[in-house]
């Protein structure tokens, strides 16, 4: 049988399980809360604050990930610099997905920031948006 994993790699593998359902939650919590969907309610001020939760959601995913994958890169870190029979050549160093990580982190955490700019200006709250008839553009000559 195969040995057990150690902590630190369970650890990251569990924090990125639940960066991707939160990431998914909050896919499809921001879709319902776009000003352009129909799904749920109408009052735009409801719209916003379902996106301002889809946007906490994608925050908290790419904190999630950036835990993961600096946990992971912590430990890397530890065991290169550690004192050890096995030669410098062949340890291990920071891979091309540690960096993808961290960009995905990074853009996780930017788009659900600008998800969260979306909450609406206190002066709006609880004011009903109604379109406005727009002025005919074409005139009848007589």
């Amino acid at each position: 049988s195969l040995p057990p994993l150690a902590v630190h790699i369970q650890t990251s593998r569990a924090l990125m399980v639940i960066s991707l359902l939160l990431g998914f939650f909050g896919i499809i919590v921001s879709v319902v809360g776009m000003k352009c969907t129909k799904v749920g309610e109408e009052d735009p001020v409801t719209k916003s604050r379902i996106a301002v939760a889809g946007g906490v959601l994608f925050v908290l995913s790419g904190l999630c990930t950036l835990a993961a994958v600096s946990l992971y890169a912590t430990q890397v870190t530890y065991e290169f610099f550690r004192e050890s029979t096995v030669p410098i050549n062949a340890r291990y160093e920071f891979g091309s997905a540690l960096f993808v990580g961290w960009g995905a982190a990074g853009l996780s955490v930017l788009g659900g920031s600008l998800l969260c700019c979306s909450c609406p200006a206190k002066e709006r709250r609880g004011q009903q948006y109604y379109r406005q008839s727009q002025p005919s553009t074409s005139r009848e000559y007589v």
